[in-house]
């Protein structure tokens, strides 16, 4: 992971992490600006000017030194990174979609419940037996059999990384 202030080209970015003192990191979730979510770098850090993001339909202009607490990922990484299986996160864990897997079918299916390339994911609890797993994505729950969340394949964010 790198941090925003390592960035040298323009793309679009997943906030990997957030790091700092209490009250930067809860002023930065407060924006919104939290582990999981997309921005893109419009104009990278020159010199110590800061660096212009487009965030949730709006341009934000970030220092140097807060730019430095931000971790992110380019969204064209989540390919080639080691991805696990959905299925194997512990309840609680926060993690990014990387790769859809399965026969047509299963991934279609998958797609139209919302779980797409760079859609944040948490993985709430696991039946008593182990199967059916319920999964937060855009802002609903959602239950997957076990086999099914095996199909989708994840990196870790945030806290239980």
């Amino acid at each position: 992971m790198t941090t925003l202030t390592e960035i040298h080209r323009a793309g679009t970015f997943i906030i990997m992490a957030v790091s700092g003192r209490p009250a930067l990191v809860r002023h930065l979730a407060e924006m919104g600006l939290l582990a999981g979510k997309r921005l893109t770098v419009i104009q990278p850090a020159s010199g110590s000017t800061g660096l212009l993001v487009y965030f949730q339909g709006q341009r934000l202009a970030i220092s140097d030194e807060i730019a430095g607490q931000i971790q992110v990922q380019p969204l064209s990484a989540f390919a080639e990174a080691d991805l696990l299986p959905l299925a194997t996160l512990a309840p609680g864990a926060q993690a990014i979609v990387g790769k859809i897997q399965g026969d047509g079918q299963l991934r279609q299916r998958l797609l139209d419940m919302g779980l797409t390339r760079g859609t944040m994911v948490q993985l709430v609890k696991v039946a008593p037996l182990g199967d059916p797993l319920e999964v937060a994505v855009r802002g609903y729950k959602l239950s997957l059999r076990k086999a099914d969340a095996e199909a989708v394949q994840v990196e870790r964010v945030g806290a239980h990384e």
